[in-house]
C-alpha cells in the first residue's frame, strides 16, 4: 500500500506539472536566404488560449499563416478526470537578408493570464545560391536537402562539394599516452537512399575506443563555407597513442546510394513538367585523406610511482576500516579522477606492512576516474601505517611529471580470539595461528652445470635402428635359448646319443686298463682289452650292432661321419693288429707300446674330427649383429672437445652474470645440430635473465618436449608464465587422458624405451619358463609373469612413442611479439580484430595460409596471426 500510494502521488504531481500552461517554439536554427521555413508555436495546458499575438518583424517576410490547430485529451485516474489542451500556430516565413536574427516573442492569453514565449535565433546564409530565385523551395527544415538533390539532378552527377566525408582530430600534435578524439562526419546536400561498404581507420599505433557508433544516422543542419549541409556523425573514437613518431592514420571510405533525377525527352505536352523526370540511384564512393599525427615521447626521468597516466588527475586514498582484529579483512581504496587516458591507468604500487596478506587488486570504473581496491588481511596485531600512497602522472599543461601523495594511513589491529597477553608480553596459544615460513623473494632455479649427453636434433632411442636391432637380438636370443634347452632335454632323453657322447670316455677307461696290462707285460690280456676298447668305441660312437661290426662297414661309416679316410684306415689296421696278435706269438713289449699309443691317438683324432663337423655357426651371426650395433651406439654417444668447451664457456659466462655470452655459447651448440633438455633449459634461463620472456618460455617448452619429467624446467616455466599478461582459462582435459599424460611424464622417452627392453627380456624369460618348465606350478608362474611383463612392456613402449610423437608435432607456438592483434581472417584489409595477445602466450597452430597462421587458445578461441609474430616450439 505504501508503494502504491507513493506511485499515485508521483503520478498526480506529473499530471499537475503537465497541466501547467506553457508556450514552446519550433524553428530551424539555420536556413538559406531564399528558403521558406516554418515557425510553430505550441500552447499546452488544461485550457485553450483565448487570444494569440505574434509579429513577424522586419527581417522576415510572412509567406503564409497563421495556421491554427487544436487538440484536446481527457484522462481519468481513480475517478479523477484531467483535461489537457494543445493549440498550434504555424507560420511560413522567407528571409529578407543574411545574418543572425532573433524572432519576436509571441503572447497568448489563457484564462485571463498572459504568457510569453522564448525568442529563438535563426541564422540566414546565402547557401551558395543568392543569385537564383528559389521561391519554389519547399518549406520546413528538410527543404534544403530537396533543393540540393534537384541541383544534382540538373547535371546528372554528384559533385564532391555536395557529398563528402571529414575525419577530424581534436589534436594533431600529442605525446605518448595523451588522449585525443577522432570524429568521422558525413556532409551532404543530396538525396541519400542508403550506405554500403563502410571502411573505418584501423588506428594502428593507438589504443582506441569507440565513443559513438549510431545505428540510426540522424542528420542536422550545419553551415560550412556559407552553405547549408545536412551532417551526421558516423563514428567517434577516443584515441591514446602508444608509441612516439609520426603515426599515419588511414582514411575512411563509404559508398553512398544517391537518388538523382534523369530527365526524359520532351514531347511538347503541357504535362511534361509532371511526368518527364525519373529517379535513378547511383553509387558514389567518398573517402578521407590519410592524416598524420605527430606523437612525442614522454621525457626521461619518470618517477618510480609513474602509472602511465597522461593528462591531469587527482588522487585520494582511504581505508574501509582503520580498526580491526587479526585475520579480519579490510581494503585500501585508491581513487584516481581527472581527464586524460583514464582507461590505461595502472594500479599504484603500494607497500604494505610485512605481515599483511594482500590479494589481487580490484579495478572498477567510476564517473571520470578509476578506483583501485587492495583487499588485505593482517596476520599480526599492533599499530601499523600504510603509505603514504604515491601516484605520478605526466601533466600535459605543465609538460612535466607530477607526483600525487596521500597522507599516511594509520591502522590499528587488535588481538584475535586466539591471542591473549601474558605477563606484559604477547604469547600465542600453542597450535593456534601457526604459519608456514614466508618467502621474501623468488627466482628461477639455477642452470644445469654438468655436461649433458647431446644428441642430434630429433633423435630418440625408441624407433631408432639400435632399438629395433636390440629387440631383434632379444627375440633371437630367446629363440636360441629355447632351441638349446630343448636340445639339452632331448639329449638327456636320447640313450643312443648319450652312449655316443660317452664313447670316448668309455674308450679311455678301457685304454687305461689296457695300459695296466701293458705295464704288467701281459701280452694276451693287453691285446684283448685294446681290441675291446676299439670295438666298444666305434660301436658306441656310430651306434652299430654286433652284426654290423665288419671292418668294411666300420670304415665306411667313419668316412660318412666326416672322418678322413687315412684316419679310418689306421683305425681298421689297429683292429687287424689286435686280432692278429691274439693268435700269434709274443712280439715283444715295444710292439705293444706302439699299438697302445697309436690307439690313443687315433681315438682322440676321430673324436675331434666328428666334433668339428657338428659345431654350430651361431657365434658368427651374433658377432655380425654386434658389429652392426657398435657404430650406431658410437655415433649416438659421441662427444667432442669442441662441444664440451662451448658448454663450459656458457656455464662460466652465466655464473659471472654474462647472460648474453652464455646464450651465445649455448646457441652455437644448437646451431651445430645438437640438443638436450639441459641445453634448452639453460638457454631459457639466459633469455629470462635478459628479460626476453617469450624466448625463455619457448626454450622451457622445448626442454619439456624432450623430457616431460624435467622438474627444474617445469618449475621455471611456471615461474616465467606468471609474468605473462594474458590470463587464459584452459578447457579441462578428459580425466583419463589427463591421468595418462601425467603417467607418461613421469620419465623421459629414452628411459621408457630402456624399460620396455628390460621388460621384454623378462617377458621372454617367463615364456621360456612356461614352455620348458617341468612342473605345473612353475609353468603357471611363468605364464602369469609373462602376461604381466608383456602388458607393462607395451605400456612403456606406448609412453616412449607418445613422447616422440608429441615432440615431432609442430602444433605449438609462443607469441614473440610484445603486443599483437588476432584477426578474424588472414590479411589486414578485410579482417576484423578479435582480441589482443602479449609475448609469452602459448597458442596451438591449426592451419597456415601464406604468411599467416590459424591459432587456437587454450580456452578454445581461434583467429589468425602473422607468422613473424610466432615461433614454433
Amino acid at each position: 500500500m505504501k508503494k502504491l500510494t507513493a506511485f499515485l502521488a508521483a503520478l498526480g504531481l506529473a499530471l499537475a506539472a503537465y497541466g501547467q500552461t506553457s508556450i514552446k517554439v519550433q524553428a530551424p536554427n539555420l536556413v538559406g536566404v531564399n528558403e521558406q521555413f516554418n515557425v510553430t508555436f505550441i500552447v499546452s495546458g488544461d485550457h485553450a488560449p483565448t487570444d494569440f499575438q505574434w509579429e513577424v518583424g522586419n527581417d522576415f517576410q510572412l509567406v503564409w499563416g497563421p495556421q491554427k490547430g487544436t487538440s484536446t485529451s481527457v484522462s481519468i485516474v481513480n475517478g479523477k478526470s484531467t483535461r489537457s489542451s494543445q493549440t498550434t500556430y504555424t507560420y511560413v516565413l522567407l528571409p529578407k537578408n543574411t545574418g543572425r536574427f532573433q524572432l519576436a516573442a509571441a503572447e497568448a492569453t489563457v484564462r485571463g493570464e498572459k504568457l510569453s514565449s522564448s525568442r529563438p535565433t535563426v541564422e540566414v546564409v546565402t547557401d551558395g545560391a543568392a543569385a537564383q530565385d528559389q521561391g519554389q523551395g519547399q518549406g520546413g527544415q528538410g527543404g534544403r536537402g530537396s533543393q540540393g538533390a534537384q541541383g544534382a539532378a540538373q547535371t546528372g552527377t554528384v559533385s564532391s562539394d555536395d557529398l563528402f566525408l571529414r575525419l577530424s582530430f581534436s589534436k594533431r600534435d600529442v605525446m605518448v599516452g595523451e588522449s585525443l578524439t577522432a570524429t568521422l562526419k558525413l556532409y551532404q546536400r543530396v538525396n541519400i537512399a542508403g550506405f554500403e561498404d563502410a571502411k573505418f581507420p584501423d588506428f594502428n599505433g593507438f589504443w582506441s575506443q569507440e565513443v559513438q557508433a549510431p545505428t540510426n544516422i540522424e542528420f542536422r543542419r550545419e553551415n560550412l563555407g556559407d552553405k547549408i549541409y545536412n551532417t551526421a556523425v558516423l563514428r567517434s573514437w577516443n584515441l591514446v597513442p602508444q608509441r612516439a613518431g609520426e603515426i599515419k592514420v588511414d582514411g575512411a571510405e563509404l559508398v553512398c546510394l544517391v537518388n538523382i533525377l534523369t530527365p526524359r525527352p520532351s514531347t511538347g505536352s503541357i504535362f511534361d513538367s509532371f511526368f518527364q523526370d525519373d529517379y535513378q540511384t547511383i553509387r558514389k564512393r567518398i573517402s578521407t585523406a590519410p592524416v598524420t599525427i605527430r606523437v612525442s615521447s614522454l621525457p626521461a626521468g619518470a618517477p618510480a610511482s609513474f602509472g602511465g597516466g597522461v593528462g591531469s588527475f587527482k588522487m585520494s586514498a582511504a581505508l574501509t576500516r582503520d580498526s580491526l582484529v587479526t585475520h579480519d579483512a579490510a581494503s585500501l581504496r585508491v581513487t584516481v579522477t581527472g581527464t586524460g587516458n583514464l582507461s590505461l591507468l595502472e594500479a599504484p604500487k603500494i607497500s604494505f606492512p610485512p605481515d599483511f596478506e594482500v590479494y589481487d587488486v580490484k579495478i572498477s570504473d567510476v564517473s571520470g576516474g578509476k578506483v583501485f581496491e587492495y583487499p588485505f588481511i593482517p596476520r599480526s596485531y599492533g599499530d601499523f601505517t600504510i603509505g603514504p600512497v604515491q601516484y605520478s602522472y605526466f601533466d600535459i599543461g605543465s609538460r612535466k611529471y607530477v607526483t600525487l601523495e596521500s597522507p599516511a594511513l594509520p591502522i590499528k589491529v587488535g588481538r584475535g580470539s586466539g591471542e591473549t597477553p601474558s605477563g606484559g608480553a604477547v604469547q600465542v596459544a600453542p597450535g593456534v595461528n601457526r604459519k608456514d615460513v614466508r618467502d621474501v623473494g623468488s627466482d628461477i632455479r639455477f642452470i644445469a652445470t654438468k655436461t649433458p649427453s647431446l644428441v642430434p636434433v630429433g633423435h630418440f632411442f625408441v624407433g631408432s635402428t639400435a632399438f629395433w636391432i636390440l629387440c631383434a637380438l632379444l627375440l633371437a636370443l630367446a629363440a636360441a635359448l629355447w632351441a638349446a634347452l630343448r636340445k639339452l632335454a632331448a639329449r638327456r632323453s636320447d640313450v643312443v646319443g648319450t652312449k655316443s657322447r660317452g664313447a670316448t670316455k668309455m674308450a679311455r677307461k678301457r685304454l687305461a686298463q689296457a695300459g695296466g696290462f701293458l705295464k704288467s707285460d701281459l701280452y694276451s690280456a693287453f691285446y684283448e682289452e685294446l681290441h675291446r676298447a676299439l670295438l666298444g668305441f666305434v660301436s658306441d660312437k656310430l651306434n652299430l650292432d654286433a652284426s654290423d661290426m665288419s671292418k668294411e662297414n666300420i670304415s665306411a661309416r667313419l668316412v660318412q661321419d666326416g672322418v678322413p679316410e687315412g684316419l679310418a684306415a689306421d683305425f681298421v689296421s689297429l683292429i687287424d693288429a689286435c686280432e692278429y696278435a691274439r693268435y700269434s706269438p709274443d712280439a715283444g713289449h715295444e710292439a705293444m707300446n706302439t699299438h697302445f699309443e697309436k690307439a690313443v691317438g687315433v681315438i682322440s683324432a676321430i673324436d675331434e674330427s666328428m666334433r668339428r663337423v657338428r659345431k654350430s655357426p651361431g657365434g658368427a651371426a651374433a658377432l655380425l649383429l654386434l658389429c652392426l650395433l657398435l657404430p650406431a651406439h658410437r655415433a649416438a654417444a659421441q662427444q667432442t672437445a669442441y662441444t664440451d668447451s662451448l658448454w663450459t664457456a656458457g656455464v662460466t659466462a652465466y655464473t659471472d652474470g654474462d647472460w648474453a655470452g652464455a646464450a651465445k655459447a649455448w646457441t652455437a651448440l644448437r646451431a651445430a645440430g645438437l640438443e638436450s633438455p639441459e641445453l634448452y633449459y639453460n638457454l631459457g634461463n639466459a633469455c629470462f635473465k635478459q628479460d626476453d620472456l617469450a624466448h625463455a618460455i619457448l626454450n622451457y617448452e622445448r626442454a619439456l618436449k624432450l623430457d616431460p619429467s624435467y622438474s627444474d624446467a617445469r618449475f621455471n616455466l611456471e615461474f616465467a608464465q606468471g609474468f605473462v599478461q594474458d590470463k587464459i582459462e584452459a578447457v579441462p582435459e578428459f580425466f583419463l587422458e589427463q591421468w595418462g599424460r601425467k603417467a607418461c611424464w613421469l620419465l623421459p622417452s629414452d628411459t621408457w624405451a630402456v624399460l620396455f627392453v628390460v621388460l621384454l627380456a623378462v617377458c621372454l624369460g617367463c615364456v621360456l619358463l612356461f614352455l620348458l618348465g617341468g612342473r605345473t606350478g612353475v609353468r603357471r608362474t611363468g605364464f602369469i609373469c609373462a602376461i604381466v611383463a608383456l602388458v607393462l612392456a607395451l605400456l612403456c613402449l606406448d609412453f616412449a612413442f607418445w613422447q616422440r610423437t608429441d615432440y615431432r608435432k609442430a602444433d605449438g607456438a609462443i607469441v614473440t611479439r610484445p603486443v599483437t592483434t588476432v584477426q578474424s581472417s588472414p590479411g589486414r584489409d578485410s579482417a576484423k580484430d578479435l582480441f589482443v595477445l602479449h609475448e609469452g602466450t602459448k597458442v596451438k597452430l591449426l592451419d597456415e595460409v601464406g604468411s599467416w597462421r590459424n591459432i587456437e587458445l587454450a580456452d578454445g578461441r581461434q583467429g589468425w596471426l602473422p607468422a613473424e609474430d610466432l615461433e614454433v616450439i
